[in-house]
């Protein structure tokens, strides 16, 4: 294999040099890896740990609802008041075929903020509704012994 350098022959080289292009790329691909998990964070919460949890992978198009350890109501990270949140769901979800809403409780709220949020989604008409936690790590760790 020989190259052509296109300076014995006088004529005028065309070839596009594609380096530049790989190392922005490359630059683009690292910063979107560093900055993804950071806009995933939402509301900051310190979930429950239960032993017997199935793990699901995270889609776009989720409807989570978040209650902070002061009752306080966040629609997809988005803090609403406590009496809006059927309508807002219902306008979230209007069009959608699966009405799946995720519930994603601090540990130190009561149980029943946790309820009245349950069935308020149930007057909007959401009969699928997930309760998220976090793997128990110690009983990982003793299951694998």
């Amino acid at each position: 294999m020989s190259m052509d350098l296109g300076g014995a022959k006088g004529g005028v080289k065309s070839d596009i040099n594609v380096t530049p292009l790989v190392d922005v790329m490359l630059v683009l691909l690292i910063i979107m890896m560093l900055i993804a998990p950071m806009l995933q964070q939402g509301v900051v919460l310190k979930l429950p740990t239960a032993t017997n949890t199935v793990d699901k992978p995270e889609v776009q198009g989720q409807t989570i609802i978040a209650i902070s350890k002061d009752k306080s109501l966040y629609l997809n990270a988005k803090q609403i008041q406590e009496g809006e949140l059927a309508t807002k769901v219902n306008e979230l979800l209007e069009n959608t075929k699966d009405k799946v809403v995720l519930i994603k409780a601090d540990e130190e709220v009561e149980y029943s903020a946790v309820m009245a949020a349950m069935d308020q989604l149930r007057q909007a008409g959401i009969e699928d509704i997930g309760l998220i936690t976090e793997r128990n790590k110690n009983a990982d760790a003793a299951g694998a012994k």
